[in-house]
């Protein structure tokens, strides 16, 4: 399950990649139909990595891997509802930090699901 929940969420993160390109290289938001597939397949990661947290025995970085991944999932909300939701220009500062945050649970997710310990 953790290793169906990282593949789910690397689809998600190419989505996030090509978000923050288009906000970075241009004074434009992403379009609103690829920040919704963002966040539902997001939604969709997070449920996976959650149930099997909550049903398998996982490493300890899995979890932490979801906390981080929740923290990223409430900047993504800020994103959505303080600022593309009211079409104010989403803030370079946030969505690096969103964006670190997201990867930095990516990588102890990978490290959960394919790590030898």
């Amino acid at each position: 399950m953790l290793q169906t929940a990282a593949i789910v969420l690397a689809i998600t993160a190419l989505g996030g990649l090509t978000m923050a390109a288009i906000r970075f290289a241009s004074r434009h938001n992403p379009p609103a139909w690829l920040a919704m597939l963002h966040g539902l397949l997001a939604a969709s990661g997070l449920t996976l990595l959650a149930y099997a947290i909550c049903t398998t025995p996982v490493p300890p970085t899995a979890t932490l891997a979801l906390a981080l991944f929740l923290l990223a999932a409430a900047g993504g909300a800020v994103m959505s509802l303080g600022y593309k939701w009211r079409q104010r220009l989403l803030p370079k500062w946030l969505v690096i930090a969103h964006a670190l945050a997201a990867v930095a649970a990516f990588a102890l997710l990978l490290l959960a699901a394919y790590g030898t310990s």
